[in-house]
């Protein structure tokens, strides 16, 4: 088995990710006099929901599982499998004696249990799987035939993963990432005509969307189906948007985010990203960066959305807050992120334009 940049990359990712998730909101910092670590020997805690823990073990799962993948072939077997559950054990004990200095976060010794438990079971996973995945296997074979070597498409491989990922706030606009306002300032503004925001979503979704359509063809391998690639991602995005407002929303607004704005851009980037594909490589790049910078400024100038405002109160609140706070984050950053990656893709390699 060979090392693996991409598995080390979506390591480091997942564990930024895991950090931002146990600490958000990150306010209201303050000393309470006491040991950032007396959490460990107090009594468990007297009501705890099967959410709780479900949800505290699945997250810890994944980090066991790529923890394994990133040491590879350096660590194999009970080594790794050590090494991994002790690096989440350290993780998780770190977090929660952070989060001892936050009023919103409430610290125990079972989340660190549940922790452990999940990096344990992610990390034995990993070793029964990864020999299977990686080598020759299945996933190997698709990265290799599908996409270009080297550990560059490793990277902009994990911003299409965040870029799905992305997909799992219901608050976004479709497609709609780069929204700074939340940080900057508090979205408003004067009242909109209904005909407005549908042009501002729709200009900001088709503009996304070719813009994801031309970074998947800069990773793709010579000679690969461009255009049935990105159908295949476009699918799987449109999945993961429809399976997050089923799980965080009720039944009955499983498509409430296929507004008109919506379907609009959806067709019109479909268009934009099938022309554009037949570009030389350095001129899809170029328009790519141009169309993430254009929708990056839409979705700042759009009012807030009509349509979910009296839902999404829902989504803000209660067991969901933690994940609000990491899908927004996420959605906020990765126009910015994939940007610079563009640019780094077109300094690498030149081509005429011709």
């Amino acid at each position: 088995m060979r090392a693996s940049p991409l598995a080390r990359i979506l390591f480091g990712v997942y564990v930024l990710l895991v950090a931002y998730a146990s600490l958000y909101p990150l306010q209201g910092w303050r000393d309470h006099g006491l040991s950032p670590f007396a959490y460990l020997d107090a009594h468990l805690p007297r009501y705890v929901t099967w959410f709780d823990v479900a949800v505290n073990v699945l997250g810890y799962l994944p980090f066991g599982f790529l923890c394994v993948g990133a040491l590879q072939p350096r660590l194999k077997g009970a080594a790794a499998f050590a090494f991994a559950v002790l690096s989440g054990l350290a993780l998780s004990l770190v977090l929660e004696a952070a989060q001892s200095y936050l009023p919103a976060r409430v610290e125990n010794n079972l989340d660190v249990l549940c922790n452990l438990a999940g990096a344990a079971a992610g990390a034995a996973l990993g070793i029964g799987v990864l020999p299977r995945l990686q080598g020759a296997g299945p996933l190997t074979q698709a990265r290799a035939r599908l996409f270009a070597p080297g550990a560059e498409t490793d990277l902009g491989l994990v911003l299409v993963a965040l870029w799905l990922f992305t997909q799992l706030n219901p608050a976004m606009l479709l497609f709609g990432a780069g929204d700074l306002r939340d940080l900057l300032v508090a979205p408003g503004g004067p009242p909109r005509t209904p005909s407005f925001f549908a042009g501002i979503e729709a200009a900001t979704a088709a503009a996304n969307l070719a813009a994801v359509a031309l970074l998947v063809s800069a990773l793709a391998a010579p000679g690969r189906p461009l255009r049935r690639m990105f159908i295949a991602l476009l699918a799987a995005a449109l999945v993961i948007k429809t399976a997050a407002f089923a799980i965080l929303m009720r039944a009955e607004d499983v498509l409430a985010w296929l507004t008109p704005g919506a379907q609009l851009g959806l067709l019109a980037g479909l268009a934009l990203a099938a022309a554009a594909m037949s570009l030389p490589r350095v001129a899809r790049l170029a328009l790519a960066a141009m169309l993430l910078m254009a929708a990056t400024v839409l979705v700042n100038l759009a009012p807030p959305n009509p349509y979910l405002a009296a839902t999404l109160k829902v989504w803000q609140q209660g067991h969901f807050l933690n994940f609000n706070g990491l899908t927004r984050l996420v959605s906020v950053l990765w126009p910015f992120a994939a940007l610079g990656y563009l640019f780094l893709l077109a300094s690498r390699r030149r081509e005429p334009l011709g």
